[in-house]
């Protein structure tokens, strides 16, 4: 929003200024001032219903005619040579370099409306719905499995600590069996010359 401000702050002052000295016109001197302000918007607040692109994960929106996908959180939608990505519907549109258009996105085929057009349209409410309830479910999946992960490590490394225990090696906190440290302790005593330990 700030950036918005400030570039039509910066473009009213650039245009008064040029207003201001259009009185002194020097001869064959020209200003052109170029704004890119992004993508046109698009009109329609919410788009009517969404079609999924078999065996992908790549939706389009069917009506109106403006490109208009959704793959992995992001609207994604080229204009002329240009994409341009977004986390809602409604924008703020950013330029992306087409290297960074997702490769299910990018080979959508030119003729898609054509080819998916009696695929299931889906109103946009319930397709709405059915996204976020298949985040969620994704992150809790995601979630489960990390404990379990977790869980089997401590296990194997409990185990670990057992099997080294039951063989006659020193536990972590352990002497050794010459009285020395264990193998996570350190002998920080000084010796016999009054040095640190290995200094000589």
């Amino acid at each position: 929003m700030r950036k918005s401000i400030t570039v039509i702050l910066g473009i009213g002052v650039l245009v008064g200024a040029l207003t201001a000295l259009g009185g002194i016109r020097e001869a064959g001197a020209q200003v052109q001032v170029n704004v890119n302000i992004g993508p046109p918007p698009i009109v329609v607040a919410e788009p009517p219903a969404m079609v999924l692109v078999p065996q992908t994960q790549v939706y389009f929106v069917p009506e109106p005619d403006i490109d208009v996908f959704f793959y992995n959180g992001y609207w994604w939608s080229p204009r002329g040579d240009r994409w341009y990505r977004s986390r809602a519907y409604k924008g703020p549109w950013t330029i992306v370099e087409r290297r960074y258009v997702p490769g299910p996105v990018y080979r959508v085929p030119r003729d898609y409306r054509v080819v998916y057009e009696r695929e299931r349209h889906i109103p946009y409410g319930q397709w709405k719905k059915q996204y976020k309830d298949h985040r969620k479910a994704e992150k809790k999946a995601f979630k489960q499995h990390q404990k379990a992960e977790r869980k089997e490590f401590k296990a194997h490394e409990k185990q670990e600590s057992r099997e080294l225990n039951y063989h006659g090696q020193p536990g972590p906190k352990e002497r050794n069996q010459h009285g020395g440290p264990g193998p996570k302790e350190f002998d920080l005593r000084q010796n016999d010359r009054g040095h640190g330990p290995g200094r000589g």
